[in-house]
């Protein structure tokens, strides 16, 4: 027996639409991670890009855990001297919802190049719209 190894020509994909509203930014991150590397899937090959496409929806209303709203922090470096600049997850929820669930999904693929093709499969919208409805996602509900 061969072991299957699947390619760029036999992988079909799919879209699912997931409602963060409610939702808890790790444990929405893992899911949705998953379904981009492809790993629900029974043909997942490591090295090819046989994942999903993923639409998060009501970004704005994810959930954080603890003091979280005050401790977590996000880095932004200018690249000059003293550049450094810090954010709370209190004030990224209200400026940028949607780079907030962005990089908590990016930090759970992989550093390369294909980590970067999974990820332009991910489509993050702060409000309940968008604009994905010819393409017929599924919906896609997360444990937890």
């Amino acid at each position: 027996m061969k072991t299957y190894m699947a390619s760029s020509e036999t992988i079909e994909t799919k879209w699912f639409v997931v409602d963060a509203a409610g939702q808890r930014l790790g444990r929405l991150a893992t899911e949705v991670a998953s379904v981009l590397r492809g790993k629900h899937k029974p043909t997942f090959t490591p090295h090819v890009n046989c994942g999903d496409y993923v639409i998060v929806i009501n970004a704005e209303k994810i959930e954080l855990t603890g003091n979280k709203w005050n401790d977590k922090l996000y880095y932004t470096h200018s690249g000059y001297m003293s550049g450094l600049t810090t954010t709370t997850a209190k004030v990224m929820i209200q400026e940028k919802p949607i780079r907030m669930v962005e990089l908590a999904i990016k930090g759970m693929l992989p550093k390369t190049k294909l980590g970067d093709q999974m990820f332009n499969k991910l489509f993050v919208y702060a409000g309940a719209e968008h604009k994905h409805s010819a393409q017929k996602p599924e919906v896609m509900l997360i444990k937890g």
